[in-house]
């Protein structure tokens, strides 16, 4: 594992593996380098790119700097791609994804060269009620000091049944969840209101792929649809026969597909 410091002092783990064009692999909420997602996706890739897994802030790795903003995190993002090598391409998972998003908004072309984004959990106006109430939730729980409680929103608002979240409540992985339970605001802090971003998606001037599982319900695929109409020259694509937890080798062959034609 290697580190690089970001703007605030905070220090970032990350992780290269293979050769070829950079890629920064960004996680959903959750998840952290070693067995998140990510890494998954690295060893996939490995064949065809540089692929860079990291914890984000506050996740397995890195450490954490208050007080937080999105902000952070984009500077988190731009000093991995300054260790790494600049540009780089990167692909964002569920909130990760608009995560990316925003970084890919702020930083420019010069630092991020093309993203590929996979289900960021944006919905539509009538839906959104339900978010703004996680929102309040999640923050007084945290404010409280109730860490359990905010991994319990989070798990219910991703559709965990009540019955399985008690159960996880006495699983050896629940002391590592209440441990990370504060950068469940951070992803959705990068969701914003979890409507299309407009005043980001006019800044973004890059190559972009969006993907959304073949069997993802309609919602989930909801915000890669209309990622894709909002941005000029952005591409759809449906990755067939895969739900929000998608396969590496299928994500991957998207990806690599995605690089070759940019």
């Amino acid at each position: 594992m290697s580190t690089t410091s970001s703007a605030d002092g905070t220090t970032i783990g990350y992780e290269a593996v293979g050769s070829g064009p950079t890629l920064l692999l960004v996680d959903g909420a959750t998840a952290s380098r070693a067995g998140g997602s990510a890494s998954r996706l690295a060893d996939a890739l490995s064949g065809d790119v540089t692929a860079v897994a990291y914890d984000r802030r506050g996740r397995g790795e890195s450490t954490d700097t208050l007080p937080f903003a999105v902000e952070r995190e984009i500077e988190d993002i731009d000093a991995l791609i300054a260790a790494v090598g600049a540009p780089a391409y990167a692909f964002g998972m569920s909130s990760g994804a608009m995560l990316l998003l925003r970084a890919a908004a702020a930083l420019g072309p010069e630092r991020i060269a093309g993203i590929v984004l996979y289900e960021p959990p944006l919905m539509p106006e009538g839906a959104r009620d339900g978010a703004r109430q996680y929102t309040a939730d999640l923050a007084a729980a945290l404010a409280e000091g109730r860490r359990g409680d905010a991994v319990a929103l989070f798990l219910a608002r991703v559709g965990m049944p009540p019955a399985a979240i008690d159960g996880m409540r006495g699983s050896p992985a629940w002391a590592g969840l209440e441990a990370i339970a504060p950068t469940l605001a951070y992803d959705d802090a990068a969701m914003g209101d979890s409507a299309v971003p407009s005043e980001v998606v006019a800044e973004v001037r890059i190559p972009v792929l969006t993907l959304a599982g073949g069997a993802s319900p309609g919602f989930m695929q909801y915000g890669a649809r209309e990622l894709a109409a909002a941005i000029p020259g952005a591409i759809f694509e449906v990755a067939e026969g895969q739900t929000h937890d998608v396969a590496p080798d299928v994500a991957a062959a998207h990806i690599t597909r995605f690089l070759h034609s940019v």
